[in-house]
């Protein structure tokens, strides 16, 4: 079944413990010699470990997402605070530098720690593949002090099971299509498996599907029945077939829905501070929009409450008649669905999202309807304020309330403080 299909040279390059490993670099420590805890707010017992070194997992058990106050009191232990714009500067600098192996065309920049390679054809350029890998992890230990894992596969999604599953414990390893019985059928439970979560999982488990293999020898009538056309992905990524290529960015081209979460600094018990953040989020939802030239249809609504009212929450959705990518317009359909679905707890996490997109241009934008106007070219000139100064340039009034965000926010990268 696969004689046919495409056979590229793709790499799948992970900077391991990459916040660490900068950290690590900045202090003139070794990261795979040094515990090291990247907290995300140090003033706080329950702050978040962003990342930890390899030493500070196998000799102590702490692992990233737990709390401050589950370190262990050992002066080896050294407690950093995020750096996120040096990480990104960081990331920037890696990719100039495999731009050196390859076009940038064939570097897709999966996340700040990870990214795509298509080395197919560098053969001629700079020798066998696993030759060019050698030399990229080599550079960037030396350049950067950076250690890293290389999956390498015929397309990208396995070459990225190839890094996760192997190659994160090995340094490097490679995939091919007839590894796939033997290296990718035998995966359980499901989540480990990239592409499918908790939720996804327990669907499929209660089918009677447990392992990747299950899931490939399942009826593709059923999985699509189930799924839609997720079931179809689901089918073929069990078989270790993807379609798709480093330069067409598949995470970001056709792109089918703008949307914001936010967890709130505290517990928030009034209807009007909930709605002054989710005037803010749908601002920034709004921008995007417009932005990419897309409006949307459909408008979804998430709201967590508070652990301390026993959590819980609604998720619902609401469409209009019309496709809009104004502020105001986004806002109203949140509003209608909170009020009609909050029950009065306490809010503690917030999501929306725009969905059912089209091109902009497809937008009934009457003549005769001089608020449409109006709007449309306010949004517009807010957004160029806000690009050429700062997110910051032109805020709404709720943003300079107790209850507002934005201002806050705009001074972290990644939820975190440059």
């Amino acid at each position: 079944m696969y004689e046919n299909l495409p056979n590229r040279q793709i790499v799948c390059l992970d900077m391991r413990s990459f916040y660490a490993s900068c950290a690590a670099a900045i202090e003139g420590l070794d990261v795979m010699e040094t515990p090291i805890a990247i907290v995300g707010n140090m003033e706080r017992k329950g702050g978040v470990i962003l990342a930890a070194s390899p030493p500070l997992k196998n000799e102590f058990g702490i692992r990233t997402g737990m709390r401050l106050f589950e370190i262990p009191d050992d002066p080896s232990i050294r407690l950093i605070q995020p750096k996120m714009g040096f990480y990104l500067d960081v990331s920037m600098a890696i990719a100039r530098h495999l731009n050196r192996f390859v076009p940038k065309e064939a570097i897709h920049v999966y996340s700040v720690d990870e990214s795509f390679i298509d080395l197919t054809g560098t053969e001629r350029l700079w020798g066998p593949i696993e030759d060019t890998v050698q030399s990229i992890q080599d550079e960037l230990a030396a350049q950067f002090q950076l250690p890293s894992a290389c999956g390498i596969g015929p397309n990208m999604l396995l070459s990225k099971l190839a890094l996760d599953l192997e190659a994160k414990k090995t340094g490097v390893a490679r995939w091919t299509y007839e590894d796939v019985p033997e290296k990718l059928w035998p995966i359980a439970p499901l989540s480990k498996m990239w592409g499918i979560g908790s939720r996804l999982e327990k669907t499929l488990n209660n089918m009677g599907i447990f392992s990747v293999g299950d899931l490939a020898h399942a009826p593709l009538e059923q999985l699509e029945k189930k799924f839609g056309i997720m079931g179809n992905q689901l089918y073929h990524h069990a078989h270790g077939l993807d379609f798709s290529s480093v330069d067409t960015a598949p995470l970001v081209e056709g792109q089918i829905s703008y949307g914001k979460g936010q967890v709130l600094f505290r517990d928030y018990e009034k209807r009007e501070d909930v709605l002054a953040v989710l005037l803010e989020m749908c601002e920034d939802v709004a921008k995007r929009a417009r932005e990419a030239g897309k409006a949307g249809r459909t408008v979804h609504l998430s709201v967590v409450y508070s652990k301390r009212a026993l959590g819980g929450g609604f998720s619902r959705s609401a469409s209009v008649s019309e496709s809009m990518n104004d502020t105001m317009g986004i806002y109203r359909v949140c509003t209608e669905l909170f009020d009609r679905f909050h029950d009065g707890r306490p809010v503690r996490r917030l999501a929306i999202s725009l969905t059912n997109l089209e091109e902009e241009h497809s937008m009934q934008l009457s003549f005769f309807d001089e608020r449409k106007w109006r709007d449309r070219k306010l949004g517009a000139t807010m957004d160029t304020l806000r690009n050429k100064y700062g997110s910051t340039a032109v805020l709404r009034a709720v943003s300079y309330t107790d209850a507002g965000t934005a201002v806050h926010r705009s001074k972290l990268i990644g939820g975190h403080y440059k």
